[in-house]
């Protein structure tokens, strides 16, 4: 009897580039390592799959403690705070020569690795198929746990 291919199952529920880079840094490096690879993406996570967005995801500084520079909450709300802590990531990604978030999903795509929107989020949210990129495909909580019932590791962000 051959033995199961491993697998990876993903739990994206966030739509900000830094939890987009360690969702996408994480399923190509399962997918590479010749694991079974899918990324459920459900609620606020869909914003990363809408047709232009990859390359758009912003990262905020509010109510994030783990930032390199401390910026109090009071000044992380002001206009364009958002804008200047998204700017500052891009510099650091591209300092360290990391892929950009479209160019890690397309390599995700070609390693096979399985992009899946929750279709009840997509219902509670007002997004249509037509809004996504292509090669996802819709499924609800029975299609990732059917997939990670196969003894995937497990991750959510």
């Amino acid at each position: 009897m051959p033995e199961e291919k491993k697998r990876l199952a993903i739990i994206c529920l966030h739509g900000s580039m830094d939890i987009a880079f360690a969702t996408f840094v994480l399923a190509t490096a399962g997918a590479a390592m010749e694991m079974e690879t899918a990324v459920y993406f459900a609620f606020y996570g869909l914003e990363v799959l809408k047709k232009g967005k990859i390359d758009k995801l912003k990262v905020s500084p509010l109510a994030n403690p783990a930032m390199p520079v401390k910026i109090p909450n009071i000044v992380a709300m002001l206009p364009g705070m958002t804008a200047a802590a998204t700017a500052m990531m891009k510099s650091w990604m591209k300092k360290a020569k990391v892929s950009s978030l479209g160019e890690l999903m397309e390599m995700a795509k070609e390693l096979g690795v399985k992009l899946i929107a929750c279709q009840m989020s997509m219902d509670v949210m007002g997004i249509k198929k037509e809004d996504l990129i292509d090669g996802v495909e819709i499924g609800g909580a029975a299609t990732f746990l059917e997939f990670a019932s196969h003894n995937a590791i497990t991750l959510t962000f």
